[in-house]
């Protein structure tokens, strides 16, 4: 790796010119181009991270999905990436699968096809890529992986491929294979005969969609493999790739990266990613995870979208850095478009920074992406700290145009970004007054921080809307019947942890109904899948005093031994086994409850006879003010008790243990 790097730079240095004054680089597409530009991307899942976006009031919703996929207004993404929910947990939250059993198909589950149609509808040039981040549990085999049976789980994808074309007219052009697990090479040939067998030959794979580059030595030995793979799919791979993959001629993809906040180190994370990704890494591709930060509070990694948009039941959103650091790439370039080659237009400057330069595939347009990010306006939360040049200063750049562009251009439009830091006021996507092309010749001066677009593309825009409503708490009391819903659909403000919820109804009325039967296949580096218990947290982290109620029943087959109400639970993602909070776990059958402190019922606080069991639907109430907390099934007080001191706020919970059909219904939550 360190050898490629090295050489990368080498070459760049052979070709310019430096004085005390200047440095010069030439741009020339005389010797041919380097690789060409697949485009830029971001993440709906991995997971749940757009959960609250389809609540937001329809205006608001539209300018969000404006500033993300509209071309020329704010992020213009090129690639739009999406879980194919597997009814496990992979971050902030579980996404339905379109199977849960393997009897079973509903292509109305979730919000990704709603997000997939919106980024469609803005855009209908955007490329569309689903990625599994685990599978439901009837596809998994004694090694807690999906490949009990290789062709079905095959087939498994392609009906979820065959789903988006059939019941929503879009055509999926990449899948992915496991995220961030260990993939199965057969298994990539099966999918890639699968797809071709269905009539979805155009849908290219990218594996392994892992941390590294290991697929690389079993692509060079493998032919069968080699055709099968499309790219070669990475996740934060720090801005590099290994000769052995460069040599393998395949498309090499970011297909992850980035994990920072939206805030302004995110921005400049992201916009020297963009570049550094192709100067030391020759990557064609960089896919940003996430998309939106459309989730709770209190959640992991929040606020790591391009943009946030947390809090539906007021229509605030933000429009944050990485929205317009972005744009300087996307507004001005299209997939297809070709790279210079190191040395005639992509390399990094002498005094710190990189460039990259692109053109149109019919030689028409010209981009030039220029960044001189220092580490504390651009460190990432992920991949680790980037080796900076210690020596970045202000400087003087001169390019050089030669062949085709060297007498065909006069000015170029230009647009600037700096990073607000250390009392800098920032600047963010400012079209400026274009830059003079004189004899071939552009300079420019670039100060330390700064982003730069010279393009000879006349359609970049800064778009807005006025009037962005206030933000504000989660309204409450909240009450909710799920008669509002169609079957099958996700409850808006449950935002599910473990297990996975959706409408149901029976008898004319409608409620809400845990699904998971079985261990699922779970995402290799989140187990918390394997509790045997299902989780859904619903309102405001920050709650202390509340009262809180929902109905439950245990009906039909594959039920659960018990349900629970919990306020005060105060963990969620990876981590949601470590779940405290004050949970009253209902046992139907046995006429019994066990009050605890933990999800997995390990701290018992008390427990208990239920006398009032109807064996149809029963009230369970729970009601927390200050060190005083009180319980109750169908008006029977179970116990009123002084609370443990260190659990002082938290969300409403519902759940089941272990995993089985249950029913919820009449929830309602009261501030005390």
């Amino acid at each position: 790796m360190k050898t490629f790097m090295t050489f990368a730079i080498l070459t760049l240095l052979v070709y310019e010119t430096t004085s005390d004054q200047a440095s010069s680089y030439i741009i020339d597409n005389s010797v041919g181009y380097g690789r060409t530009f697949n485009g830029i991307g971001a993440i709906s899942g991995g997971g749940a991270t757009s959960k609250l976006l389809v609540n937001y009031p329809e205006q608001q919703r539209s300018e969000i999905l404006d500033y993300l996929f509209k071309p020329n207004f704010g992020a213009s993404l090129h690639i739009f990436k999406v879980e194919i929910g597997g009814d496990i947990q992979s971050t902030d939250g579980t996404e339905a699968s379109h199977m849960h059993y393997g009897w079973d198909e509903d292509y109305t589950r979730g919000y990704e096809w709603w997000m997939l149609q919106e980024a469609k509808k803005r855009n209908p040039n955007i490329k569309l890529y689903g990625l599994p981040w685990g599978f439901p549990g009837w596809l998994r085999d004694a090694e807690d992986t999906p490949w009990k049976n290789i062709p079905t789980t095959a087939d498994y994808i392609v009906k979820w491929i065959n789903g988006a074309k059939v019941h929503y007219n879009l055509t999926i052009d990449y899948i992915g294979i496991w995220n961030e697990s260990p993939y199965n090479v057969t298994y990539i040939k099966t999918l890639r005969k699968a797809l071709d067998m269905g009539g979805f030959s155009n849908t290219l794979i990218i594996a392994p969609d892992q941390n590294g580059w290991p697929i690389v030595e079993d692509i060079t030995k493998d032919k069968e493999l080699f055709d099968a793979v499309y790219a070669i799919g990475s996740h934060y791979p720090e801005m590099n790739s290994p000769p052995s993959a460069v040599q393998t001629g395949k498309p090499l993809w970011a297909s992850e990266d980035r994990t920072s906040h939206d805030d302004v180190t995110g921005g400049g994370c992201l916009s020297r990613t963009l570049n550094q990704n192709y100067v030391t890494g020759l990557m064609t591709s960089t896919i940003f995870w996430n998309v939106v930060t459309s989730y709770y509070y209190g959640l992991p990694d929040y606020n790591a979208g391009l943009m946030s948009a947390g809090v539906p039941w007021t229509g605030h959103y933000e429009v944050r850095p990485p929205i317009w650091m972005t744009a300087h790439t996307t507004q001005f370039t299209e997939i297809g478009w070709k790279y210079f080659k190191h040395g005639y237009g992509v390399g990094n400057f002498t005094n710190g920074g990189s460039y990259v330069v692109l053109t149109s595939p019919d030689e028409q347009q010209l981009t030039i992406i220029i960044e001189t990010l220092s580490q504390d306006p651009s460190e990432c939360t992920r991949p680790a700290r980037f080796q900076y040049l210690k020596n970045l200063k202000e400087q003087i750049v001169n390019f050089q145009l030669k062949g085709k562009f060297a007498g065909s251009i006069e000015s170029l439009n230009a647009w600037y970004s700096r990073p607000g830091y250390s009392k800098v006021p920032p600047v963010y996507f400012k079209k400026m007054d274009p830059v003079m092309v004189q004899n071939g010749s552009i300079s420019l001066t670039i100060k330390q921080n700064e982003v730069w677009t010279l393009t000879t593309v006349t359609t970049g825009n800064k778009g807005s809307y006025p009037n962005i409503p206030d933000s504000g708490p989660f309204p409450i009391p909240y009450a909710e019947d799920f008669e509002g819903y169609s079957v099958g659909e996700e409850p808006y403000y449950f935002a599910q942890q473990i297990g996975s919820f959706e409408v149901g109804e029976s008898d004319g009325n409608k409620f809400m109904k845990q699904m998971v039967i079985d261990e699922p296949v779970h995402w290799y580096w989140c187990h918390v899948d394997n509790g045997n218990t299902s989780l859904n947290v619903f309102g405001d982290y920050q709650w202390q005093d509340v009262s809180a109620a929902v109905a439950v029943q245990l009906q039909g087959q594959n039920t659960s031994d018990a349900v629970f109400l919990a306020v005060r639970a105060t963990s969620g993602g990876c981590v949601a086994l470590n779940e405290t909070g004050l949970f009253m776990f209902f046992y139907p059958k046995e006429q019994r409850f066990v009050l605890t402190v933990d999800l997995l019922q390990h701290n018992v606080l008390m427990s208990g006879k239920v006398n009032k069991v109807t064996n149809n639907w029963d009230v369970l109430t729970l009601q927390v003010k200050g060190s005083r907390l009180t319980g109750a099934v169908n008006t029977e007080e179970l116990f009123d008790i002084k609370t443990p001191v260190e659990i002082s706020n938290g969300w409403v919970a519902v759940g089941t243990y272990p995993y089985g059909i249950a029913w919820f219904d009449d929830f309602q939550v009261s501030q005390l």
